[in-house]
C-alpha cells in the first residue's frame, strides 16, 4: 500500500465523516419548527376558548402557519438524507 492509497482512503473517510456530522446538524434544524409549532398550536388553542365563534378562521390561518414552519424542518431532514445517502464528492 503505497502513500496515495493511504491518503485516498483518509480522504474518503474524512468526506463520509464530515457528512455525516452535516446530517446530524441539519436535522437539528427540526427542533426550531417543533417548538414553534407547539407555541402556534398553544395560542390557537387559547383564542379558540376566549373566542369559540371564530374556530374557523383561527384554525385554519394556525394550519397554514404551522405548514409554513414545518418546511423549515423538511428541508434540513431532506440536507440529511441527501449528505447520508447521496455521496458525490466520492470516486
Amino acid at each position: 500500500m503505497g502513500a496515495n492509497e493511504t491518503m485516498e482512503l483518509f480522504n474518503e473517510n474524512f468526506i463520509l465523516g464530515c457528512s455525516a456530522i452535516g446530517a446530524g446538524l441539519a436535522v437539528i434544524a427540526g427542533i426550531g419548527p417543533g417548538v414553534g409549532q407547539g407555541i402556534a398550536a398553544g395560542y390557537g388553542a387559547s383564542a379558540v376558548g376566549r373566542n369559540p365563534g371564530a374556530r374557523g378562521a383561527i384554525m385554519s390561518t394556525m394550519l397554514l402557519g404551522q405548514a409554513v414552519a414545518e418546511t423549515t424542518g423538511l428541508y434540513g431532514l431532506l440536507i440529511a438524507f441527501l449528505l447520508l445517502f447521496v455521496k458525490p464528492l466520492l470516486p
